[in-house]
C-alpha cells in the first residue's frame, strides 16, 4: 500500500506542529500510521485524538483509501494558554489488487482507528496438499 502525502519531516520537527498541505489551500494534520501484515490481510492504524465518529470519513474509490476527519473538543470555559490545536486529520493511500475493497471493516477506539483490509481470496498463500500414488 503506498502513501500518496507528501513526506513530512522527522525528529523535533514532528508532533502538534507537524503540518502539510494536502488539498487547495487546507491545511491538514498527518496523523500518524502503523500498518502491519497478517496472513489475513494488512492492519492499518492511525492516531486520531479528538475525532469522534460522526466526524470521521473513510472513502475507498478505486484504488484510494482516504482518511479524513476533524477533531473536536469543548472546553469548560475560555481558554487562558492553551497548547493543544484543532485541526483537520488527512491521509490518502494507494490500495494494490490485493485488497478485498468489499471486506475493508474499521473501528475507532480511544482515539485510535484500525482498519482491517483482508487479502482477496486469490491473494492468499494456498497450501497444495500432496497426494501419494
Amino acid at each position: 500500500m503506498a502513501e500518496k502525502t507528501t513526506p513530512v519531516p522527522s525528529g523535533p520537527e514532528r508532533g502538534a506542529r507537524q503540518r502539510e498541505v494536502t488539498r487547495a489551500k487546507e491545511r491538514h494534520l498527518r496523523p500518524p500510521v502503523d500498518i502491519y501484515e497478517t496472513a489475513e490481510g494488512l492492519v492499518l492504524m492511525a492516531d486520531l485524538p479528538g475525532v469522534a465518529k460522526e466526524d470521521l470519513r473513510i472513502d475507498v474509490d478505486g484504488d484510494q483509501l482516504t482518511i479524513s476527519g476533524k477533531a473536536s473538543h469543548v472546553a469548560p470555559g475560555d481558554p487562558i494558554y492553551r497548547e493543544y490545536e484543532l485541526a483537520n486529520f488527512y491521509r490518502q493511500f494507494e490500495l494494490n489488487e490485493e485488497i478485498d475493497r468489499e471486506k475493508i471493516t474499521a473501528e475507532l477506539k480511544h482515539g485510535v482507528l484500525t482498519l482491517n483490509l483482508p487479502k482477496a481470496e486469490k491473494a492468499k498463500p494456498k497450501q497444495i496438499e500432496v497426494k501419494v500414488a
